[in-house]
C-alpha cells in the first residue's frame, strides 16, 4: 500500500480542479497536471481493488454507453469502470430507439440522461462527425441541467471518435510508464507508431493520432511511419511537433517501417485508413451512395495490397533496441496465419508479447474510471485517502 499512499501524495500536488464537472474528449485539451492526475487516480484505483478495498463513490445512478461502432475491450472497460465506482450500465442502442423516427440529438441526450452520471460515446467511423456529435451531445445535457430538466450534468467520456481515442492512448501510456518504471524514465525513449498491412479497410485514424498527440508530451522520440498516401490529420501532426518541442523530445515522420524500427524502445504497428479516403467515405455515406462506397472499398483494398511488406516481423524486431522493443497494439491485431493470411504482425511476435498486450489492455477500465472520478469528485486526493484509511471491503467472502 506504500505505492498507493505515495500516489495520493503525488495527486495532492497536481492541479486537476478544472476537471471537476467537465468532459474528457481529447487528451490535448487537458494540461500536464490533469493528464498526470488521471494516471495517478487510475493506479490508485487499481491498487485499492487489488487490496479488496471498495472504491464506490455512487450509491446509485446510470452510466450510459452509446456505441456507434463495434467494440469489445472499450465496451467492457467502460462497464467495468462504471461498476467499480458504483454505477449501473445501460446500453443505448439507436436501432431500438426513436432516432429512426426523427428523434433529435437534443432530445436523445436529455431523454437518456435523467438519472445518468456519465455517458460514454464511441463514434469513430466518419471524419468530421464523431467528435462534433459528442460536443453537440455535451452541450445539450449541459443545457438540460441548467434548464432544470436534468438534476445533474452527466460527464461525457470519449470512447473513441474520428480524431482521438483518449481511453486507448492513456491506457497505452500508463502501460509504458509502469513498464519502464516511471515517467522520469521515458525521456529519449523511442516509440515507432507505424502503419501495418491489413486485409481490411476503413480502420480509424484515431489510434495513431491519439498516440502521437499524447506520447510527444513526455520527452520521447516519437516516429510516425506510413506509406505515402496514409497521412493522418495535419493539425494532429502539428500538435505533436509542438508537444515534442515543449517537452524536449522529438517528433519525426518517415515512409519506411524499417527505419522507424531501428533502435526503437517501443513499436506500435497498426493499420489505419488514409485520411483523404476516410473523408471521401464520409461524404459518400452522407449522400447515400452505396455504389460509390463499394467502389471506394475496392480501391482502398487494392491500395493496401501494395504494402503487404509493412508487417511486424521477427527480423524487424531484431533491429530494435537490443532486439527487445516493447510490442504494443490496441487489439484485435491482424495476425499472419492466424486471423488472416497476411497481416500486421507475425504470429511468433504476437505470441511472445501476448501477456504484455493483455496487461496493456487491462489499464483501460482504470483509466476510464479515473476520468469519471476526477469529473465527479471535487477533492479526489481526500476521498481516495479516506477510502484507504477506512478500507471498506469490496468482497466480504
Amino acid at each position: 500500500m506504500e505505492n498507493t499512499k505515495a500516489l495520493i501524495q503525488q495527486l495532492k500536488s497536481l492541479d486537476c480542479s478544472k476537471m471537476f464537472n467537465d468532459d474528457f474528449l481529447l487528451t490535448w485539451e487537458k494540461n500536464d497536471d490533469e493528464i498526470r492526475a488521471t494516471f495517478a487516480v487510475a493506479d490508485i484505483l487499481r491498487g485499492l481493488r487489488e487490496k479488496n478495498i471498495s472504491s464506490r463513490i455512487f450509491d446509485s445512478g446510470l452510466a450510459i454507453s452509446l456505441f456507434r461502432d463495434n467494440s469489445t475491450r472499450t465496451r467492457f472497460s467502460f462497464a467495468s469502470a462504471a461498476n467499480l465506482l458504483g454505477l449501473e450500465v445501460q446500453d443505448f442502442e439507436e436501432g431500438k430507439s426513436q432516432v429512426a423516427h426523427g428523434e433529435t440529438v437534443r432530445e436523445t441526450a436529455n431523454m437518456i440522461s435523467f438519472m445518468a452520471d456519465v455517458v460514454g460515446i464511441r463514434d469513430d467511423m466518419y471524419i468530421g462527425k464523431g467528435n462534433a456529435y459528442m460536443r453537440e451531445f455535451s452541450q445539450y445535457v449541459k443545457e438540460g441541467n441548467e434548464e432544470g430538466v436534468l438534476e445533474q450534468r452527466p460527464t461525457l467520456v470519449n470512447l473513441q471518435c474520428d480524431i482521438d481515442h483518449p481511453t486507448q492512448s492513456m491506457s497505452d501510456m500508463l502501460h509504458i510508464i509502469n513498464h519502464f518504471g516511471g515517467v522520469d524514465k521515458l525521456k529519449g525513449k523511442k516509440i515507432a507508431m507505424t502503419w501495418a498491412y491489413s486485409p481490411s479497410y476503413g480502420k480509424p485514424l484515431s489510434v495513431p493520432q491519439g498516440v502521437i498527440g499524447l506520447m510527444t508530451r513526455f520527452g520521447m522520440d516519437v516516429v510516425l511511419a506510413h506509406p505515402k498516401g496514409y497521412e493522418v490529420l495535419p493539425e494532429v501532426e502539428a500538435g505533436a511537433a509542438k508537444n515534442a518541442a515543449a517537452a524536449g523530445g522529438k517528433f519525426s515522420k518517415t515512409n519506411s517501417m524499417a527505419e522507424a524500427f531501428v533502435d526503437a524502445d517501443i513499436v506500435y504497428p497498426k493499420s489505419w485508413a488514409p485520411f483523404a479516403a476516410m473523408e471521401k467515405r464520409t461524404n459518400l455515406y452522407g449522400e447515400g451512395d452505396t455504389d460509390g462506397i463499394k467502389a471506394l472499398e475496392k480501391v482502398l483494398l487494392a491500395q493496401n495490397a501494395e504494402h503487404t511488406d509493412w508487417e511486424c516481423t521477427e527480423d524487424l524486431m531484431k533491429t530494435t533496441k537490443d532486439g527487445k522493443a516493447l510490442y504494443m497494439h490496441c487489439l484485435p491485431a491482424d495476425i499472419t496465419g492466424v486471423s488472416c493470411k497476411k497481416g500486421e504482425v507475425e504470429a511468433s511476435v504476437f505470441d511472445r508479447y501476448r501477456v504484455p498486450l493483455y496487461k496493456e489492455a487491462s489499464y483501460k477500465p482504470y483509466i476510464i474510471a479515473a476520468m469519471i472520478f476526477l469529473s465527479k469528485v471535487k477533492n479526489p486526493a481526500a476521498v481516495l485517502e479516506d477510502m484507504l484509511n477506512k478500507k471498506p471491503l469490496r468482497f466480504l467472502g
